[in-house]
């Protein structure tokens, strides 16, 4: 059950790794949606890359919510496994 939980830990850790970078470099560099995609749905105004960076930071603030409970979860069960070894 522990190695579920640690698992799934760095699985919630990687992707908010991966939206909390990909929110920075979408407000950095707003243009690559369109130059990966050549897709233009804002038509050069930015609105569209900003809704991008704002859902990106609510999934990192999710996900990170996510991986402390399951952080808390693990040590939970580690000081319950303790105890019941005394």
């Amino acid at each position: 059950m522990r190695d579920g939980i640690r698992r799934l830990f760095w699985v919630e850790v990687g992707l908010a790794t991966i939206t909390g970078l990909l929110a920075i470099v979408t407000a950095i560099v707003p243009d690559w949606i369109e130059f990966v995609s050549g897709w233009d749905p804002d038509r050069g105004d930015g609105s569209v890359e900003w809704l991008v960076v704002a859902g990106l930071g609510l999934v990192t603030i999710v996900l990170s919510v996510a991986a402390m409970k399951t952080w808390r979860r693990a040590a939970a069960m580690v000081s319950i496994d303790h105890l019941e070894r005394r």
